[in-house]
This record gives structure tokens, C-alpha cells and sequence, in this order.
């Protein structure tokens, strides 16, 4: 919604206009139908339109003068349906107003709160819990938080040490994969690894990650071309790219290890399921993570990991 001026039309002096008249009896005429019919206004019609402006029209005697020059009028009650109307549109105006307020005071008390856990020794460790509804900007919030307690490794600071090999607090997922891949006896270094997922969260790190223990990846993503044949040469495969049962068994090579990241709901039964088939490429996997139980658990163990990790970094 834009906030339009409001102009009050004389009609004594502009209703000689013909062509003005035209114009504004179309724009009359659209008011009459949208109170009638009791559909919603949309100020970005009129923009369309080339109307600019939402006018509050004083009829008065005004309808007795143009009839009486032949003028021929079908208004009636439309001089209070347009004082309804736009007593509506200040209202809705007034609304919008009173909710960017009440967000921008919410923003600020939770810079203030991040603020103030961040100057707090007894605190180790921040979490943003995401994803953050729109009108929130969550790279801004993350960026609040105090690099040396961000415990899920998402600030920018924590983002560019991971790619410069510096130390740093890893994500919590891609960390826990890593782990799950080594406690299972899988030899990660010459191995083809392909992650299906570009996120910032998982695809992205997990792909440095692997890098850094020396496999070859390819990240593919839903707009691969070809993409089962990406992934039947994969040794490894994790999947992150949050639609239930997007890779079916023919997209698995016989013993590839299957890393399911994926938490969604199948549509057939409403029940939790993963990224991957489970059922159709568990008897090819030589290792396959379920879900749920799989990567979830390992996420929060690492997450309590980190936590201890900021904990001992500041001693």
C-alpha cells in the first residue's frame, strides 16, 4: 500500500471539463462497483490506471447543477459510499502504520536483548532459532550476535574463516555429517561426493567440509541438468534439498553411502520422512541415515558440542 494524498474535487468550477468529467465519472463509477460488490480496494489499480491520487469528493448541491445542465447522473447515495470508503482507506493506512511501528520496536528489543547476551559472561553460547518469519532479516540478527558465541557457526565472520581454513565454530549439521561418516568407518579422502543442495546451513558448508577431508564434490541442486546421472556417480551422497523423497533408487549407485538431511512430511501417509526413498535405497546403500533419527540427533549433539567449545575458547 502506498499512502495517497487526498484531494477534494469543486465540482462547481471542473464539472464544464468534458473530458475531466469522463475521466472522474469512470473513476466514480469503479467506486460504486467496489462498494457494492464489496470488493477489496487496490490503490495499485488506480496506479495502473493512471490515477494518482484517491480523491474524498464533496458532492453537495452539486448533482442538482449538473442535472440541471443536462449533465446526466446515476449517483445517488455514491457521495456516502465514498466518505465510507475512504474512511477505510484511513483506516487501513492508520493500521499499517501502527504494525511498522509495533515491528521496528520488536526488531530493536531484540537487537537490545542479543546485545545484552553477548555482554554476559555467564553466557557461552547464542542460537537464533531459524527460519525467521520475512519481514525479519535474519542475516541481520546473526550478524548481532558476538562471533566468539555464535554456536551454530553462521556468522559472517565464522562463514569466512571455515573457507580460509582458519579456526572456527562449524554448523552444527555439516559437522555432525562429518563426524557420522568417520564413526561409521567410511573413507572420505579420493571419494566422489556429490551434494545435492546449495544452502548456506548445509549445502555449502558440508561441501567445504568434505573438500577439507579430500574428496572430489560436485554440488548439484533442483536445476542440475541430468541429475540422476550426477548422482549415480557419487560414492557418497548427501541430500539437503528439503522435498520428501526427491531421490528415488534409481538415482543411487549400488553401495553408495546416503546421507539423508531432509526433515519433511509425506504427503500420502503425513508422516516425517527424508529427502531420499528410504525404503526404495536402503537395500543398495552400504550405508544410509534415517529419518527421523539420522542427522537430527547428531545436529543437536554437535550444537551441544560447540557450546562447550565457546565455553573453553574465552577461558
Amino acid at each position: 500500500w502506498k499512502c495517497h494524498t487526498e484531494k477534494t474535487v469543486d465540482w462547481d468550477e471542473q464539472y464544464h471539463c468534458e473530458e475531466w468529467r469522463h475521466g472522474w465519472e469512470t473513476v466514480q463509477n469503479r467506486y460504486l462497483e467496489m462498494v457494492q460488490s464489496k470488493e477489496r480496494v487496490d490503490l495499485r489499480s488506480y496506479e495502473r490506471q493512471g490515477v494518482d491520487t484517491i480523491p474524498t469528493v464533496h458532492m453537495g448541491p452539486a448533482v442538482a447543477q449538473m442535472e440541471r445542465r443536462g449533465v446526466q447522473t446515476n449517483i445517488g447515495n455514491l457521495n456516502r459510499d465514498i466518505r465510507a470508503v475512504n474512511r477505510l482507506l484511513r483506516s487501513i493506512r492508520e493500521t499499517i502504520r501502527l504494525v511498522q511501528e509495533w515491528i521496528s520496536a520488536l526488531l530493536e528489543a531484540r537487537r537490545r536483548l542479543i546485545e545484552e547476551l553477548n555482554a554476559d559472561d555467564s553466557v557461552d553460547g547464542i542460537l537464533v532459532q531459524l527460519p525467521l518469519p520475512k519481514h525479519i532479516s535474519e542475516d541481520k540478527v546473526i550478524a548481532t550476535i558476538a562471533k566468539e558465541k555464535d554456536v551454530d557457526g553462521f556468522h559472517p565472520l565464522n562463514v569466512a574463516s571455515l573457507w580460509q581454513k582458519q579456526d572456527c565454530i562449524l554448523p552444527c549439521t555439516p559437522k555432525g555429517i562429518i563426524k557420522m561418516l568417520k564413526v561409521a568407518g567410511v573413507e572420505i579422502k579420493g571419494k566422489r561426493a556429490v551434494v545435492i543442495g546449495r544452502s548456506n546451513i548445509v549445502g555449502l558448508p558440508v561441501s567445504k567440509l568434505l573438500l577439507d577431508e579430500n574428496a572430489t564434490v560436485t554440488i548439484a541442486h533442483s536445476r542440475t541438468v541430468d541429475l540422476p546421472t550426477v548422482t549415480r556417480n557419487a560414492e557418497i551422497l548427501v541430500v539437503a534439498i528439503g522435498r520428501p523423497k526427491f531421490v528415488t533408487a534409481d538415482m543411487v549407485s549400488e553401495g553408495a553411502v546416503v546421507i539423508d538431511v531432509g526433515v519433511n512430511r509425506d504427503p500420502e501417509t503425513g508422516k516425517l520422512c527424508g529427502d531420499v526413498d528410504y525404503a526404495a535405497i536402503e537395500p543398495k546403500a552400504s550405508v544410509i541415515t534415517p529419518v527421523p533419527g539420522g542427522v537430527g540427533p547428531m545436529t543437536i549433539t554437535c550444537l551441544m558440542e560447540n557450546t562447550i567449545e565457546c565455553f573453553l575458547r574465552k577461558m
